[in-house]
């Protein structure tokens, strides 16, 4: 490779997740104050101080796409969570039951929401007396070796000017699909996928579970911009870990205004009800990125607090972006001129003759454009490389959101062509065919076995019952023995203890 190759390449790579904080965090981000939801504080994966030590209210991304198998529908997933552990037991995963998860719809463009999908979760403790998740291998949702289990509710919001006009239950004491343990506990998750995915009479189809987090990038630009020396590139930070998905498919002609105005606004929110009895917002997301890497600390919080209709207040974020300059004093690509109206109609307004509505107020919603067809073979740029079903026309799962974000920031659509990416270009896991489309959850089980002299301890017949030590020979077999010997030792002080301490303090005189 040149000097020169090699220096472009280093360029390509540097800028990637730079620039992609721009893009993100140049939209805008907040609450829904109509309904008195009290103080929104954040959005996305761990970017706002508030909302990171509050996981199960954490919002991380929302895709929103015309359904590739079912075209006369729209599906939509949004995701909780982030960061999750797969073997991080014996607490695994669940929403909480203390909030109202939100699917907020917007469909004539006046960045107020017309429908609200609402998910209200409740727990269920078959016994209190283990500290076991699941008491055995479990193979459907209803199996009673599964100890802990959630179920959930949807409620369907009807708004006029941000109140509420009527409310309907679209269902009732549906399952959520749980935290994949392992294979021992869970020889066929798909199964228990299968089973959580369910029709409601109203024509759509809902899920609530555990999945794959299907967001791909590099996040190690917060080590220095990759390294300091570009040698963190190139690796999905995000692999192996999980989310909580909320996914609705459901009938377009329900969600969009009309033929004629098929292009939707699409947001999610939590929230959270206090001590008091009242709800308060505590995060909110639309378009991917949002607050994560631009806005300054100070003021993160006030970002996503703002309702959307109040997003212009954000405005020079987007039309006056801080990093482009920076990039061009560091690494001198050129800065495109301001005011960045090309960033105003991708992130706030929607691209005209593609997903900008009539009328359109600005606002950081994720808007969809019904009316245009799912592609039969989807690239990853989406708009970018001719395929206008992908973003910033909504979001699918496969589209590759920070490259998008970052190509346009550094001036794709006004000239400056570049080929900017973190080298990240897929998802780790392969997403389904079908709905939910999520890939499954990593198993907590997963991981490889640990190796001593190149061998696993399965090879060398070593096991927890052996304290580690060979099962074979005669000098094991002792070892075994021997602390098989010293715990029952250790037991039977214990139990002795016990029955002195209790002695002593029936007696009088203790």
């Amino acid at each position: 490779m040149t000097s020169t190759t090699s220096k472009r390449w280093g360029l390509r790579r540097i800028t990637a997740v730079t620039c992609t904080a721009l893009a993100a965090g140049g939209l805008l981000a907040s609450g829904v104050s109509g309904l008195e939801p009290g103080t929104a504080r954040a959005s996305s994966h761990r970017e706002a101080p508030l909302i990171s030590g509050q996981p199960q209210y954490d919002n991380t991304d929302v895709y929103a796409f015309v359904s590739p198998d079912r075209p006369d529908t729209t599906t939509i997933v949004a995701n909780w969570i982030p960061f999750q552990e797969p073997a991080g037991g014996p607490n695994f995963f669940k929403f909480a039951d203390d909030a109202q998860y939100d699917v907020h719809i917007d469909s004539d463009g006046d960045a107020q929401g017309d429908l609200i999908y609402r998910w209200t979760f409740e727990d269920h403790i078959k016994n209190g007396d283990t500290f076991l998740f699941n008491t055995g291998p479990v193979t459907s949702l209803d199996d009673p070796d599964l100890n802990v289990t959630q179920s959930y509710d949807i409620d369907l919001l009807r708004l006029k000017n941000q109140h509420v006009t009527s409310t309907t239950k679209l269902a009732d004491d549906l399952p959520v699909a749980p935290s994949n343990v392992g294979k021992a506990s869970m020889p066929e998750y798909q199964t228990l996928r299968d089973q959580a995915v369910r029709k409601l009479p109203s024509g759509s189809t809902v899920f609530a579970g555990q999945a794959d987090d299907p967001f791909f990038l590099d996040l190690r630009v917060f080590d220095l911009l990759y390294g300091a020396d570009l040698s963190e590139v190139g690796n999905d930070t995000l692999k192996g870990y999980n989310v909580n998905s909320i996914a609705l498919q459901v009938p377009t002609d329900q969600i969009r205004q009309s033929k004629g105005q098929p292009i939707v606004g699409i947001w999610s929110t939590t929230q959270r009800k206090g001590a008091s009895g009242h709800w308060a917002q505590v995060s909110r997301l639309g378009m991917p990125l949002v607050n994560e890497v631009v806005i300054p600390v100070k003021d993160k919080d006030k970002f996503n607090a703002s309702a959307p209709w109040e997003d212009a207040q954000f405005l020079d974020s987007v039309t006056k972006p801080e990093l482009p300059k920076l990039i061009e004093g560091i690494y001198k690509i050129k800065a495109p001129a301001e005011p960045r109206n090309d960033l105003v109609s991708v992130f706030l307004t929607g691209v005209d003759k593609l997903n900008k509505p009539p009328h359109v107020r600005p606002a950081e919603v994720l808007r969809l454009n019904t009316s245009i067809p799912p592609a039969h073979e989807p690239k990853r740029l989406g708009v970018l490389d001719g395929d206008n079903a992908g973003f910033p026309n909504g979001r699918r799962l496969t589209d590759d959101v920070l490259d998008i974000a970052l190509q346009v920031v550094e001036g794709e659509l006004v000239g400056q062509k570049n080929d900017l990416g973190d080298a990240v270009d897929e998802n780790d896991e392969k997403f389904t065919g079908s709905f939910p489309y999520v890939a499954l959850p990593t198993a907590g089980s997963r991981g490889p076995l640990a190796k001593t002299d190149g061998k696993t301890a399965q090879d060398t017949g070593r096991s927890l019952l052996t304290g580690g030590a060979s099962g074979s020979g005669g000098g094991d077999s002792t070892v075994l023995i021997a602390s098989a010997g010293a715990a029952g030792a250790g037991v039977l002080l214990i139990g002795l203890g016990l029955t002195w301490w209790r002695m002593r303090r029936r007696s009088p005189y203790a």
